[in-house]
């Protein structure tokens, strides 16, 4: 079965949101991530979703909260690049429910499982209906890693679409990873192993 890789260091991505900044420029695109901070600690951090019994419904929590700051169907247009016009409108449809479904289920435990890292926001830059805030995820031995997040406007909120970790693009390795199935797969065979792929596992 075919397995669909992430960049290693790629566990970090939404890690990130799970951390309490230790500063953070003005700005809004920087305001609405951290806004978007304070609720999964919020979600991790109530007595309700302690018990092993209520694990389902604190991730189901966390999954919209999530949800609601990236932008997975853009995300998943971007991951396939020119191979999108491949698909038809049903295959698309398709496509981005399994791309959201698959990084749903990548990061699920990940988010979970942070152990006293730091997030630190950096530099904003913002053109229009753009942005990128720069950040650096630091570890309790003091190792850090770059993660900045790309952003998009869309009615007054800005939602992510890609995620660079490292100097590395979340989408762009995606893509190289869909192009390579889609090259010898067609729009059909593609989807169907997708389909079959139980879980995204990092390269560690």
């Amino acid at each position: 079965m075919h397995s669909i890789k992430p960049k290693k260091a790629s566990v970090l991505v939404l890690i990130g949101f799970l951390l309490s900044p230790c500063a953070a420029r003005a700005g809004i695109p920087s305001d609405q991530l951290r806004q978007t901070t304070d609720k999964v600690l919020a979600i991790l951090q109530d007595p309700q979703f302690k018990s092993p019994a209520k694990k389902p419904e604190r991730r189901d929590q966390l999954r919209q909260v999530i949800s609601a700051r990236f932008d997975f169907a853009e995300m998943a247009k971007r991951s396939l690049g020119s191979n999108w016009q491949r698909l038809n409108s049903q295959q698309q449809r398709q496509f981005v429910q399994l791309f959201t479904d698959l990084l749903e289920r990548t990061y699920s435990e990940q988010i979970e499982a942070f152990d006293g890292e730091k997030i630190v926001y950096g530099r904003e830059q913002q053109n229009q209906d753009q942005a990128e805030v720069d950040t650096k995820i630091v570890s309790k031995k003091g190792e850090a890693f770059s993660v900045n997040y790309r952003l998009l406007a869309a009615d007054r909120q800005w939602k992510i679409y890609d995620v660079v970790i490292e100097d590395v693009s979340l989408v762009n390795n995606y893509r190289s990873q869909f192009n390579r199935m889609l090259a010898n797969s067609s729009p059909q065979d593609f989807l169907r192993k997708l389909r079959q792929t139980p879980a995204v596992k990092g390269n560690g």
